[in-house]
Protein backbone atom coordinates (compact mmCIF):
# COMPACT_ATOMS: atom_id res chain seq x y z
CA UNK A 1 0.00 0.00 0.00
CA UNK A 2 1.76 3.38 -1.10
CA UNK A 3 2.08 5.75 1.72
CA UNK A 4 1.56 9.73 2.08
CA UNK A 5 3.22 12.73 0.03
CA UNK A 6 1.54 15.16 1.77
CA UNK A 7 2.15 16.17 5.66
CA UNK A 8 2.71 12.46 6.92
CA UNK A 9 -0.16 10.05 5.40
CA UNK A 10 -3.57 10.80 4.50
CA UNK A 11 -2.78 11.16 0.40
CA UNK A 12 -2.50 8.25 -1.59
CA UNK A 13 0.09 7.89 -4.82
CA UNK A 14 -1.95 6.04 -6.98
CA UNK A 15 -0.19 6.52 -10.05
CA UNK A 16 2.90 8.31 -12.23
CA UNK A 17 1.25 11.56 -11.86
CA UNK A 18 -0.31 10.54 -7.90
CA UNK A 19 1.86 13.75 -6.98
CA UNK A 20 -0.47 16.30 -8.67
CA UNK A 21 -3.70 14.40 -7.97
CA UNK A 22 -2.93 14.10 -4.41
CA UNK A 23 -2.82 18.00 -4.40
CA UNK A 24 0.83 18.16 -3.49
CA UNK A 25 3.25 20.81 -4.79
CA UNK A 26 6.07 19.88 -6.40
CA UNK A 27 9.10 19.11 -4.27
CA UNK A 28 10.80 22.62 -4.95
CA UNK A 29 14.49 21.12 -2.11
CA UNK A 30 17.85 22.04 -1.59
CA UNK A 31 20.04 19.51 0.17
CA UNK A 32 21.54 20.89 3.28
CA UNK A 33 24.91 19.79 3.47
CA UNK A 34 26.51 19.22 7.73
CA UNK A 35 29.84 20.80 9.00
CA UNK A 36 32.82 18.75 10.14
CA UNK A 37 31.29 19.33 13.71
CA UNK A 38 34.92 18.11 14.87
CA UNK A 39 36.53 20.75 13.73
CA UNK A 40 34.02 23.16 13.51
CA UNK A 41 31.99 23.25 17.06
CA UNK A 42 28.72 25.06 17.05
CA UNK A 43 28.24 24.82 13.04
CA UNK A 44 26.56 21.81 11.96
CA UNK A 45 22.89 20.91 11.75
CA UNK A 46 20.59 21.84 14.44
CA UNK A 47 23.27 25.20 15.15
CA UNK A 48 22.43 28.85 15.10
CA UNK A 49 24.23 29.24 11.66
CA UNK A 50 21.98 26.07 10.05
CA UNK A 51 19.21 28.35 11.46
CA UNK A 52 20.37 31.29 8.63
CA UNK A 53 20.53 28.59 5.90
CA UNK A 54 17.46 27.52 6.55
CA UNK A 55 16.14 31.13 5.96
CA UNK A 56 18.48 31.68 3.11
CA UNK A 57 16.31 28.56 1.74
CA UNK A 58 13.43 29.93 2.28
CA UNK A 59 13.77 33.14 1.04
CA UNK A 60 15.51 31.19 -2.09
CA UNK A 61 11.69 29.64 -2.64
CA UNK A 62 12.45 26.24 -1.13
CA UNK A 63 9.78 24.21 0.46
CA UNK A 64 11.91 21.31 0.72
CA UNK A 65 15.17 20.58 2.45
CA UNK A 66 17.14 17.16 2.60
CA UNK A 67 19.40 16.25 5.58
CA UNK A 68 22.09 14.22 5.13
CA UNK A 69 23.56 12.15 8.07
CA UNK A 70 26.61 9.54 7.39
CA UNK A 71 27.87 6.45 8.74
CA UNK A 72 31.55 5.09 7.61
CA UNK A 73 32.68 2.20 6.07
CA UNK A 74 36.25 1.35 6.03
CA UNK A 75 36.78 0.54 2.29
CA UNK A 76 34.62 -0.96 -0.52
CA UNK A 77 35.09 -4.94 1.07
CA UNK A 78 31.52 -3.76 3.01
CA UNK A 79 32.55 -5.07 7.05
CA UNK A 80 30.23 -3.17 8.45
CA UNK A 81 29.02 0.38 9.45
CA UNK A 82 29.98 2.49 12.21
CA UNK A 83 27.31 5.20 12.92
CA UNK A 84 29.68 7.46 14.41
CA UNK A 85 30.74 10.51 11.98
CA UNK A 86 32.82 13.40 12.79
CA UNK A 87 31.15 13.34 16.26
CA UNK A 88 29.70 10.98 18.73
CA UNK A 89 26.53 8.69 17.71
CA UNK A 90 24.19 10.27 20.09
CA UNK A 91 25.81 14.07 19.71
CA UNK A 92 25.18 13.58 16.01
CA UNK A 93 21.69 12.31 16.35
CA UNK A 94 20.48 15.07 18.49
CA UNK A 95 21.98 17.21 16.34
CA UNK A 96 20.00 15.51 13.66
CA UNK A 97 17.29 15.83 15.11
CA UNK A 98 16.89 19.40 16.37
CA UNK A 99 17.69 19.96 12.70
CA UNK A 100 14.46 18.56 11.83
CA UNK A 101 12.85 19.95 14.38
CA UNK A 102 14.01 23.65 13.00
CA UNK A 103 13.02 23.13 9.47
CA UNK A 104 9.32 22.32 10.58
CA UNK A 105 8.94 25.00 12.93
CA UNK A 106 9.54 27.08 9.76
CA UNK A 107 7.22 25.43 7.44
CA UNK A 108 10.00 23.29 5.87
CA UNK A 109 9.66 19.75 4.76
CA UNK A 110 12.22 17.17 5.12
CA UNK A 111 13.95 14.23 3.49
CA UNK A 112 16.37 12.11 5.16
CA UNK A 113 19.06 11.08 3.59
CA UNK A 114 21.07 8.72 5.44
CA UNK A 115 24.47 8.58 3.61
CA UNK A 116 27.91 5.70 3.91
CA UNK A 117 30.95 7.15 3.56
CA UNK A 118 33.78 5.36 2.73
CA UNK A 119 36.79 5.55 4.43
CA UNK A 120 39.23 4.48 1.65
CA UNK A 121 37.81 7.14 -0.54
CA UNK A 122 36.12 4.71 -2.77
CA UNK A 123 32.52 4.84 -4.31
CA UNK A 124 30.11 3.78 -1.96
CA UNK A 125 28.20 2.01 -5.33
CA UNK A 126 31.20 -0.17 -6.15
CA UNK A 127 30.66 -1.78 -2.19
CA UNK A 128 31.28 -5.90 -2.82
CA UNK A 129 31.85 -8.10 0.15
CA UNK A 130 32.26 -10.89 -2.43
CA UNK A 131 30.70 -13.87 -0.50
CA UNK A 132 26.96 -15.15 0.59
CA UNK A 133 28.88 -14.52 4.25
CA UNK A 134 29.72 -11.48 3.79
CA UNK A 135 26.85 -9.78 1.93
CA UNK A 136 24.64 -11.36 4.98
CA UNK A 137 26.87 -9.96 7.26
CA UNK A 138 27.07 -6.40 5.04
CA UNK A 139 22.78 -6.65 4.93
CA UNK A 140 22.42 -6.98 8.70
CA UNK A 141 24.72 -4.00 9.04
CA UNK A 142 23.22 -1.63 6.59
CA UNK A 143 19.68 -2.70 7.67
CA UNK A 144 20.94 -1.43 11.49
CA UNK A 145 22.26 1.32 10.21
CA UNK A 146 18.63 2.98 8.28
CA UNK A 147 16.78 1.44 10.93
CA UNK A 148 18.31 3.88 13.03
CA UNK A 149 17.37 6.81 10.99
CA UNK A 150 14.05 5.68 9.94
CA UNK A 151 13.39 5.85 13.63
CA UNK A 152 14.40 9.07 13.71
CA UNK A 153 12.28 10.30 11.31
CA UNK A 154 9.32 8.77 12.40
CA UNK A 155 9.94 10.53 15.63
CA UNK A 156 10.14 13.33 14.15
CA UNK A 157 7.57 13.45 11.36
CA UNK A 158 10.33 13.29 8.27
CA UNK A 159 8.16 13.32 5.36
CA UNK A 160 10.12 11.54 2.94
CA UNK A 161 13.04 8.85 3.91
CA UNK A 162 15.54 7.41 1.44
CA UNK A 163 16.14 3.92 1.71
CA UNK A 164 19.87 4.28 0.69
CA UNK A 165 21.75 6.22 -1.66
CA UNK A 166 23.93 4.97 -5.06
CA UNK A 167 24.46 0.87 -3.44
CA UNK A 168 24.30 0.20 -7.23
CA UNK A 169 26.56 -3.09 -6.56
CA UNK A 170 23.39 -4.03 -4.79
CA UNK A 171 20.29 -2.93 -6.32
CA UNK A 172 20.98 -3.66 -9.38
CA UNK A 173 22.36 -7.52 -9.02
CA UNK A 174 21.22 -10.19 -7.50
CA UNK A 175 21.92 -9.54 -4.02
CA UNK A 176 18.51 -7.16 -4.58
CA UNK A 177 15.92 -9.01 -2.93
CA UNK A 178 18.19 -8.75 0.63
CA UNK A 179 17.97 -4.80 0.14
CA UNK A 180 14.19 -4.75 -0.88
CA UNK A 181 13.72 -6.75 2.56
CA UNK A 182 15.21 -4.00 4.61
CA UNK A 183 12.86 -1.35 2.62
CA UNK A 184 9.92 -3.61 3.42
CA UNK A 185 11.08 -3.70 7.30
CA UNK A 186 11.18 0.16 7.04
CA UNK A 187 8.05 0.42 6.75
CA UNK A 188 7.29 -1.32 9.78
CA UNK A 189 8.83 1.69 11.68
CA UNK A 190 8.65 4.90 9.68
CA UNK A 191 5.34 5.94 8.21
CA UNK A 192 5.89 8.24 5.39
CA UNK A 193 7.12 8.90 1.55
CA UNK A 194 10.08 6.07 1.20
CA UNK A 195 12.42 6.67 -1.65
CA UNK A 196 15.49 5.28 -3.07
CA UNK A 197 18.22 7.45 -4.55
CA UNK A 198 19.50 5.58 -7.67
CA UNK A 199 22.38 6.87 -9.77
CA UNK A 200 21.51 8.56 -12.79
CA UNK A 201 22.75 5.72 -15.30
CA UNK A 202 21.97 2.70 -13.30
CA UNK A 203 18.13 3.04 -12.11
CA UNK A 204 16.76 1.70 -15.13
CA UNK A 205 18.50 -1.54 -14.02
CA UNK A 206 17.34 -0.62 -10.01
CA UNK A 207 14.89 -3.97 -9.26
CA UNK A 208 13.92 -2.22 -5.54
CA UNK A 209 11.43 -0.04 -7.41
CA UNK A 210 8.13 -1.47 -7.16
CA UNK A 211 9.05 -1.35 -3.30
CA UNK A 212 9.23 2.53 -3.23
CA UNK A 213 6.72 5.19 -3.48
CA UNK A 214 8.60 7.65 -5.42
CA UNK A 215 11.16 6.82 -7.78
CA UNK A 216 14.45 8.80 -6.86
CA UNK A 217 17.64 9.68 -8.57
CA UNK A 218 20.44 10.98 -8.17
CA UNK A 219 20.53 13.42 -11.78
CA UNK A 220 23.78 14.25 -12.49
CA UNK A 221 22.79 12.97 -16.29
CA UNK A 222 25.37 14.29 -19.34
CA UNK A 223 23.48 16.99 -21.24
CA UNK A 224 25.97 17.60 -23.88
CA UNK A 225 28.66 15.81 -25.56
CA UNK A 226 31.31 17.94 -26.32
CA UNK A 227 33.15 20.77 -24.49
CA UNK A 228 31.71 23.99 -26.01
CA UNK A 229 27.96 22.86 -26.72
CA UNK A 230 26.17 25.30 -25.95
CA UNK A 231 22.38 25.91 -24.71
CA UNK A 232 20.47 24.10 -27.61
CA UNK A 233 22.66 21.26 -27.27
CA UNK A 234 22.02 20.81 -23.67
CA UNK A 235 18.04 21.25 -23.67
CA UNK A 236 17.78 19.37 -26.56
CA UNK A 237 20.12 16.74 -24.17
CA UNK A 238 17.54 17.91 -21.11
CA UNK A 239 14.64 16.65 -23.10
CA UNK A 240 15.85 13.22 -23.45
CA UNK A 241 16.18 13.05 -19.88
CA UNK A 242 12.49 14.26 -20.12
CA UNK A 243 11.82 11.27 -21.79
CA UNK A 244 13.79 8.86 -19.76
CA UNK A 245 11.70 10.28 -16.62
CA UNK A 246 7.91 10.12 -18.26
CA UNK A 247 8.85 6.38 -19.30
CA UNK A 248 10.01 4.69 -16.02
CA UNK A 249 7.25 6.89 -13.94
CA UNK A 250 5.11 5.05 -16.95
CA UNK A 251 6.12 1.88 -16.26
CA UNK A 252 6.38 1.51 -12.49
CA UNK A 253 2.89 3.76 -12.45
CA UNK A 254 5.40 5.82 -9.65
CA UNK A 255 6.35 9.77 -10.26
CA UNK A 256 10.16 10.76 -10.11
CA UNK A 257 11.92 12.83 -7.99
CA UNK A 258 15.52 14.00 -8.36
CA UNK A 259 17.54 13.35 -5.11
CA UNK A 260 20.13 15.31 -5.96
CA UNK A 261 21.01 17.76 -9.09
CA UNK A 262 23.59 19.76 -9.62
CA UNK A 263 27.11 21.55 -11.90
CA UNK A 264 30.39 22.42 -10.79
CA UNK A 265 30.88 25.94 -11.45
CA UNK A 266 33.12 25.41 -14.55
CA UNK A 267 33.12 25.55 -18.32
CA UNK A 268 31.28 22.84 -19.54
CA UNK A 269 29.68 21.84 -16.40
CA UNK A 270 26.74 19.64 -18.52
CA UNK A 271 29.50 17.41 -20.14
CA UNK A 272 30.60 15.18 -17.17
CA UNK A 273 28.57 16.76 -14.19
CA UNK A 274 29.32 13.96 -11.97
CA UNK A 275 33.23 14.97 -11.87
CA UNK A 276 34.21 15.54 -8.10
CA UNK A 277 35.19 19.27 -7.59
CA UNK A 278 37.85 18.37 -5.06
CA UNK A 279 39.84 16.34 -7.98
CA UNK A 280 39.60 19.10 -10.15
CA UNK A 281 42.78 22.00 -10.33
CA UNK A 282 43.50 25.04 -12.16
CA UNK A 283 39.74 25.32 -12.43
CA UNK A 284 38.33 28.28 -14.60
CA UNK A 285 35.26 29.49 -12.40
CA UNK A 286 32.54 30.26 -15.04
CA UNK A 287 28.91 31.67 -13.29
CA UNK A 288 27.48 31.89 -16.45
CA UNK A 289 28.31 27.72 -17.77
CA UNK A 290 26.57 26.30 -13.96
CA UNK A 291 23.70 28.61 -14.42
CA UNK A 292 22.69 27.82 -18.22
CA UNK A 293 23.38 23.88 -16.89
CA UNK A 294 20.55 24.20 -14.29
CA UNK A 295 17.89 26.09 -16.69
CA UNK A 296 18.53 23.71 -20.07
CA UNK A 297 18.30 20.70 -17.27
CA UNK A 298 15.00 22.35 -15.56
CA UNK A 299 13.40 23.91 -18.88
CA UNK A 300 11.98 20.44 -19.69
CA UNK A 301 11.58 18.67 -16.35
CA UNK A 302 9.47 21.18 -14.64
CA UNK A 303 6.90 20.87 -17.75
CA UNK A 304 6.51 17.19 -17.13
CA UNK A 305 3.51 15.74 -15.18
CA UNK A 306 5.27 12.95 -13.82
CA UNK A 307 8.38 14.86 -12.42
CA UNK A 308 7.80 15.35 -8.53
CA UNK A 309 10.34 18.02 -8.32
CA UNK A 310 14.41 18.47 -7.10
CA UNK A 311 16.66 18.89 -4.63
CA UNK A 312 19.79 21.01 -5.38
CA UNK A 313 23.21 19.77 -4.47
CA UNK A 314 23.84 21.75 -1.82
CA UNK A 315 23.53 24.60 0.61
CA UNK A 316 25.79 23.65 3.72
CA UNK A 317 24.80 23.72 7.54
CA UNK A 318 26.78 27.33 8.18
CA UNK A 319 26.45 29.52 5.14
CA UNK A 320 29.12 31.93 5.84
CA UNK A 321 31.67 28.58 5.99
CA UNK A 322 33.94 28.06 2.17
CA UNK A 323 35.67 25.72 3.54
CA UNK A 324 33.29 22.86 2.27
CA UNK A 325 34.50 23.13 -1.09
CA UNK A 326 36.01 24.56 -3.58
CA UNK A 327 35.00 28.00 -5.57
CA UNK A 328 34.34 26.18 -8.23
CA UNK A 329 32.36 22.76 -6.60
CA UNK A 330 28.64 21.98 -6.55
CA UNK A 331 27.00 25.10 -4.48
CA UNK A 332 24.65 27.68 -6.57
CA UNK A 333 24.97 29.85 -3.24
CA UNK A 334 25.26 33.39 -4.37
CA UNK A 335 26.16 32.27 -7.66
CA UNK A 336 23.83 33.28 -11.00
CA UNK A 337 22.80 29.62 -10.81
CA UNK A 338 20.75 30.53 -7.52
CA UNK A 339 18.94 33.19 -10.05
CA UNK A 340 18.00 30.07 -12.03
CA UNK A 341 16.93 28.16 -9.11
CA UNK A 342 15.13 30.82 -7.54
CA UNK A 343 13.00 31.04 -10.96
CA UNK A 344 12.43 27.60 -11.27
CA UNK A 345 10.81 27.13 -7.53
CA UNK A 346 8.67 30.33 -8.33
CA UNK A 347 7.78 28.98 -11.58
CA UNK A 348 4.23 26.84 -11.58
CA UNK A 349 4.92 22.95 -12.48
CA UNK A 350 3.22 20.58 -14.17
CA UNK A 351 3.03 18.68 -10.94
CA UNK A 352 1.43 21.69 -9.29
CA UNK A 353 -2.42 20.73 -8.58
CA UNK A 354 -2.89 24.49 -10.36
CA UNK A 355 -1.46 24.90 -13.49
CA UNK A 356 -0.58 27.89 -15.56
CA UNK A 357 2.52 29.27 -17.99
CA UNK A 358 5.04 26.77 -17.72
CA UNK A 359 8.79 27.49 -16.89
CA UNK A 360 10.14 26.03 -20.18
CA UNK A 361 8.28 28.42 -23.08
CA UNK A 362 8.82 31.26 -21.16
CA UNK A 363 11.71 33.91 -20.93
CA UNK A 364 13.63 33.43 -17.37
CA UNK A 365 13.43 36.66 -15.16
CA UNK A 366 17.31 36.38 -15.12
CA UNK A 367 19.13 39.73 -16.58
CA UNK A 368 22.34 38.94 -18.69
CA UNK A 369 23.35 35.27 -19.17
CA UNK A 370 20.36 33.64 -20.47
CA UNK A 371 20.16 36.61 -22.40
CA UNK A 372 23.06 35.45 -24.77
CA UNK A 373 21.52 32.74 -26.10
CA UNK A 374 17.56 32.72 -25.66
CA UNK A 375 16.93 34.88 -28.85
CA UNK A 376 19.50 32.51 -31.09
Amino acid sequence: MLVAVSARGDKPLPSARGWHDAGARGVRGITIGPIENGYHPGKGYGSEPYERTLAECQRAGAEWIAITPFGRTADLSGRGIDLTFEMPFEENRAAVRRAIEMAHERGLKVMLVPHIWVESGGWRAEIDPKTDAGWEAWAKSYGDFVRTWAKLAEETGVEMLSAGVELRSWVTTARAPSFGAIVRDLRRIYHGTLTYSANWDDVERTVILGDLDVIGINAFYPLAQRDGDGYAAQLEGARKVRDKVHALAETWHKPVLFTEIGYTTRPDPAVRPWEWPDTMAHVKVDEDAQALAYHALLAPLLDEPDFAGFFVWRYYADPEDVSQEAEWGFSPRGKVAELVMRDAFAAPWAADPVRAEPFGTRRARIPGVLDKVWDK
